[in-house]
């Protein structure tokens, strides 16, 4: 297996440390274990391209990985009621679409690169995504006075990140539309 690849199943790896970690220890061990984690995207990528290891099955696995990694962080920040829900429902309901149409491109025999759109926007859900783990915006934090402003910040990263997945989504349908045309 190419390092590129193994590098992407660390990724996939970590998910469970990094929820138990949040659970269980301290904030900034899940946010470390999420950095690592988030990094660990740019790494596969630059190997893979750099080292000519670029595969039919990395090109699968690692936005499946950003996915998994992405869906897991809304999940645990909508379930502290840090993240509105509908925003991450529109997220994760872009994950699942692009993530359709690339398993409908593959068995018909084509391989959807991720674009650039893509990868703006999985850097856009990690900056914006870790730093709602942060003590930021947990009660008590330097940004959280009242209620209303632990509300406002979270709520306007939270539908940043959301407007950058619907525009890199809408974007993805459309270059692959002729993909959609086959259903």
């Amino acid at each position: 297996m190419k390092t590129a690849n193994i590098i992407t199943l660390i990724r996939i790896a970590m998910i469970p440390f990094f929820i138990a970690a949040w659970y269980f220890l301290p904030w900034y061990v899940a946010f470390a274990i999420f950095v690592v984690a988030c990094a660990t995207d740019k790494l596969d990528g630059y190997i893979a391209r750099h080292y000519n290891q670029v595969t039919t099955f990395g090109k699968f696995i690692d936005p499946l990985a950003d996915k998994l990694l992405i869906c897991s962080a809304l999940m645990l920040l909508v379930s502290d009621g840090t993240v509105s829900a509908i925003a991450a429902i529109i997220i994760i309901a872009r994950e699942f679409i692009v993530t359709s149409l690339r398993v409908v491109a593959m068995s018909e025999g084509r391989v959807l690169a991720a674009s650039v759109s893509g990868k703006v926007k999985m850097v856009v859900q990690c900056i914006g995504i870790g730093a709602l783990l942060t003590p930021l915006f947990f009660e008590g934090g330097p940004l959280t006075s009242g209620a209303v402003f632990d509300i406002l910040y979270s709520d306007i990263i939270v539908w940043v990140v959301a407007a950058v997945t619907l525009w890199s989504g809408a974007e993805y349908c459309i270059k692959n539309r002729d993909v959609i045309s086959s259903f």
